[in-house]
C-alpha cells in the first residue's frame, strides 16, 4: 500500500500571494492574486452584507447554514436513509478562482462533505491523475497560505463541511499548531493525513482537538483486524475505507472485498463508513451504496474533469455534468 508510514521530506513549490482591497461605493472587494495579471479569487463582501429591508423591497437572501461538523453531516444523511456524496478536488488546479467556483458548484449539487486536496510535490498515496493535478496547482502558485485564504472567503457560503486532505510534510513545515489554527480560521471541519502513522497520531490530535478539527483515519484491505478496530475507534467524522491496496486512480471495477470489509467494520463501530479510491462511475457508487456504505468518495475522476479541460469554464461544466451523474446514482 502506498500509504507511506512516514512524512516525505520533499518540498513544494511556492509563489507569493497578495491581498489587495479597493472600494466600490459601500462594497469592499477583496482580490487574492497569485500574479499581477491573473486574479485567483474575488469575493464581494456586499453579497454577504445583511441589510435592513425597505418597504416594498425583498429582504436580502439568507446565507446557507454553517456546517457544524463532518460527523453531524454524515449523521443527517444516515438519518434519511441515504448515502453521502463526497467529492474530492485539488486546491489550485487549474487555479484558486476555479477551485472556489468548484466548491460552490459541488455544494449546490448536493455534496454532503467535500475533500480538498492540499497540493504537495510528493503525493505518495496518489496515482498519476492527482499527482499531475498537484503539480499544476503548485506551478500556478497554490501555496498553503493562498489555499487557506481562499477557503476563509468561501466556506461561509457553503452548507456542507470541507475536509482538507494533506500529506504530513506541509503540516510539519508550517508547524502543526499553526496549520491547525489556520485550518480552523479558514472554516475547515476535518483533516485526512494519509501518510501520518497511526502510532504517531496522538501528538497531532491535541492540536486538532484544540481547533475543533475531526481527524478522519484510513483503513485498507491490508490493515490487520486488530489495527482496524483501533482505527475505527479513533477515527472522527467517519471511517475512511480505502477500497484497494495501491494508490488513488479510477479502476474498471470495484473491489468485491469492499462488501465484506464493510461488514467487518460494522462489527466494531457504529460510526459512518465512507469508501474511496478507484471509484469513478455511477455503477460504482450505486454498487457501494448497495453494499451498505454510508458515503462514497470520488477523487481522481473528479479531478480529471477540472484539470484536464481546455479551459476553467469548460472544466466547471464538465465537473457539473459528471458530479450530477454520480449524485443521481446514489439512493
Amino acid at each position: 500500500m502506498a500509504l507511506a508510514l512516514r512524512a516525505s521530506t520533499s518540498t513544494s513549490s511556492s509563489a507569493p500571494s497578495s491581498t489587495q482591497r479597493r472600494r466600490r461605493g459601500a462594497a469592499t472587494v477583496a482580490v487574492y492574486s497569485q500574479t499581477p495579471r491573473r486574479p485567483v479569487f474575488r469575493a464581494l463582501a456586499a453579497a454577504a452584507t445583511v441589510a435592513t429591508p425597505t418597504p416594498g423591497r425583498h429582504p436580502p437572501l439568507a446565507l446557507p447554514p454553517t456546517p457544524t461538523s463532518v460527523a453531524d453531516a454524515m449523521s443527517r444523511v444516515r438519518a434519511k436513509g441515504k448515502t453521502a456524496f463526497i467529492p474530492y478536488i485539488t486546491a489550485g488546479d487549474p487555479d484558486l478562482a476555479t477551485t472556489a467556483d468548484a466548491l460552490r458548484l459541488l455544494d449546490g449539487l448536493g455534496a454532503d462533505v467535500i475533500e480538498l486536496g492540499m497540493p504537495f510535490s510528493d503525493p505518495s498515496a496518489d496515482g498519476a491523475v492527482i499527482q499531475a493535478s498537484a503539480a499544476r496547482a503548485l506551478a500556478a502558485g497554490a501555496t498553503t497560505e493562498a489555499v487557506m485564504a481562499m477557503l476563509k472567503e468561501v466556506t461561509p457560503e457553503l452548507s456542507c463541511p470541507v475536509v482538507i486532505f494533506s500529506y504530513f510534510n506541509p503540516i510539519v513545515r508550517r508547524g502543526t499548531a499553526s496549520f491547525a489554527t489556520a485550518a480552523k480560521e479558514a472554516g475547515v471541519k476535518g483533516l485526512i493525513i494519509p501518510d501520518l502513522p497511526y502510532d504517531e497520531i496522538r501528538a497531532f490530535r491535541k492540536e486538532a482537538i484544540k481547533n475543533i478539527l475531526e481527524l478522519i483515519l484510513l483503513t485498507t484491505p491490508a490493515t490487520p483486524a486488530d489495527r482496524m478496530k483501533e482505527i475505527a475507534k479513533a477515527s472522527e467524522g467517519f471511517v475512511y475505507l480505502v477500497s484497494v491496496v495501491g494508490v488513488t486512480g479510477a479502476r474498471a471495477t470495484v473491489n468485491p472485498l469492499v462488501e465484506d470489509l464493510l461488514k467487518e467494520i460494522r462489527q466494531v463501530t457504529n460510526k459512518a463508513v465512507a469508501v474511496g479510491f478507484g471509484i469513478s462511475t455511477p455503477e460504482h457508487v450505486s454498487k457501494i451504496a448497495e453494499w451498505g456504505a454510508d458515503g462514497v468518495i470520488i477523487g481522481s475522476a473528479m479531478v480529471k474533469q477540472l484539470g484536464e479541460a481546455a479551459s476553467a469554464r469548460e472544466g466547471l461544466k464538465r465537473l457539473e455534468v459528471y458530479a450530477r451523474s454520480l449524485k443521481d446514482a446514489l439512493p
